[in-house]
Order: structure tokens, then C-alpha cells, then sequence
């Protein structure tokens, strides 16, 4: 389907979207309105500067109040914990293009069984099974922090309650772990001081963006557009 903004055909990037792309347009369409960018401007540089300029200057974003990250920082106790550690161990079935993987997810499942009701095999299992070097000893992965392992298997590490050999498969980019959190050593609370003008940025960062989507929904309801929904409403938001 054919996408355009006020009679303006829309080309739409194999990494983007309809939506994106409509946008775009109608924030070049407005930027050169208000005389921020020449209309035969064709450089990606100087409409993206445009429409920077534009959105710096027509959409307000108020600074978060120090009671508001106050909030958000009492609400979210574990986003500011530093130097969380957990010993952990695992037993790697590992996906290759060569193997067929529900062989391998059921042949994983059996043995989490296994273990989950004799939890004391785990490092003979680990020796005999295990696709990871840590299988030689005894899957063993050591101290582990936040960071320095995949994300998927990192969010299953520090888990609340997360201790002793995990009930549920693991699956991430290198296959599927049995784990095992043998310790779970918490971290400390960072002061509030410390971490107040990352909370603020990150506050700033969600109502520009709530902002930004309700100004491009102004310029949609004043705009002729096909073969796209931005949501457009008459409200007078702009001059």
C-alpha cells in the first residue's frame, strides 16, 4: 500500500516502519513551515537536524521533580543495587545447525527430571553431558556478576528467590542450561544521591517520548495522509 503525507509519497525502509516513516514526514513537512529547513533540502543530515530543532523547540518536556524520582527510585529497590553476585552452576545442551533440537530440548528435559530429583548428580551429569568446558568441572561457572553473561541467562541468575537447581529450562543463543544457583550474595542499595540524575533522565526520556507522539498526533489530525493511522486528533496543540 502506498503511504503519503499531504499528497507526498512516503518511502518506507526495510528497517522502519509505515508509521515511522509517516511521522518523519510530517515533522520535515512541519520543520520547513516554520522555516527550520529549505524545502528542496534533500540531505538525511539536515532534515534529521531540522527536525531536532523542531521538536527542541515545539515540544515541551518538563524536568522530573526531585519527589518524582524520589518515587521511582523507592519503587524499582532493585534497579540501584550494585554488586550483586551468585555461584552458579550449568549443564549446556547445545543448539548447532547440525543437531534437530526438540531431540535436544527433550533430552534436556529428562535430565533437569533427573536432577531435580537427585540434585547431587549434578556434576557427574555436568561431566558426562555438558557442551560447556565448565563440564569438567562439574559445570561449575564460579562467581558470576550482573554483566557478565548473556542477558537471557543473567535475568534467570538474579531472579528473586532464584537458589538451587531452577525447576525450568533455560534456553538462550548457545542452546539449553540446567542451572543451578548455589549462592545468592545481594548487593548494596545506592544512595538516592548517587543515582538521582540517571532516574531523571530516564523519567525525561519516557514523557519526551509520550510528548513527542502526542505533537505528532496533532500534525496527523491537520494532515492528509494515506495508507497509515497515526492516531490523529484536532486538538490545538499548535499554532
Amino acid at each position: 500500500m502506498i503511504v503519503s503525507v499531504n499528497g507526498v509519497e512516503v518511502s518506507v525502509k526495510p528497517d522502519s516502519s509505515s508509521e515511522l516513516a509517516a511521522a518523519r514526514e510530517l515533522l520535515r513537512q512541519r520543520a520547513i513551515a516554520v522555516d527550520l529547513l529549505a524545502e528542496t533540502a534533500s540531505e538525511e543530515t539536515k532534515i534529521d537536524a531540522a527536525i531536532e530543532a523542531l521538536l527542541e523547540r515545539e515540544v515541551t518536556t518538563p524536568s522530573p521533580t526531585e519527589e518524582e524520582c524520589r518515587r521511582y527510585y523507592n519503587g524499582h529497590p532493585r534497579e540501584f543495587q550494585s554488586g550483586d553476585l551468585v555461584h552458579a552452576r550449568h549443564i549446556l545442551f547445545q543448539v548447532t545447525p547440525q543437531v534437530r533440537i526438540p531431540e535436544i530440548r527433550a533430552r534436556a528435559e529428562e535430565t533437569l527430571n533427573q536432577l531435580l530429583r537427585e540434585p547431587d548428580r549434578f556434576d557427574a551429569l555436568a561431566r558426562e553431558l555438558s557442551n560447556c568446558p565448565s563440564g569438567q568441572q562439574g559445570g561449575n561457572l564460579g562467581q558470576i556478576g550482573r554483566g557478565d553473561t548473556v542477558p537471557e541467562f543473567e535475568k534467570v541468575l538474579f531472579k528473586f528467590g532464584a537458589l538451587g537447581v531452577l525447576r525450568d529450562l533455560v534456553k538462550t543463543r548457545y542452546g539449553f542450561h540446567i542451572v543451578s544457583v548455589d549462592q545468592s550474595i545481594p548487593g548494596k542499595k545506592l544512595p538516592f544521591e548517587t543515582v538521582s540524575a540517571q532516574i531523571a533522565v530516564r523519567l525525561r526520556s519516557k514523557v519526551e517520548e509520550k510528548a513527542v507522539r502526542q505533537y505528532v498526533s496533532v500534525l496527523a489530525g491537520q494532515a492528509r495522509l494515506s495508507g497509515v493511522d497515526l492516531g490523529g486528533t484536532q486538538t490545538p496543540l499548535i499554532q
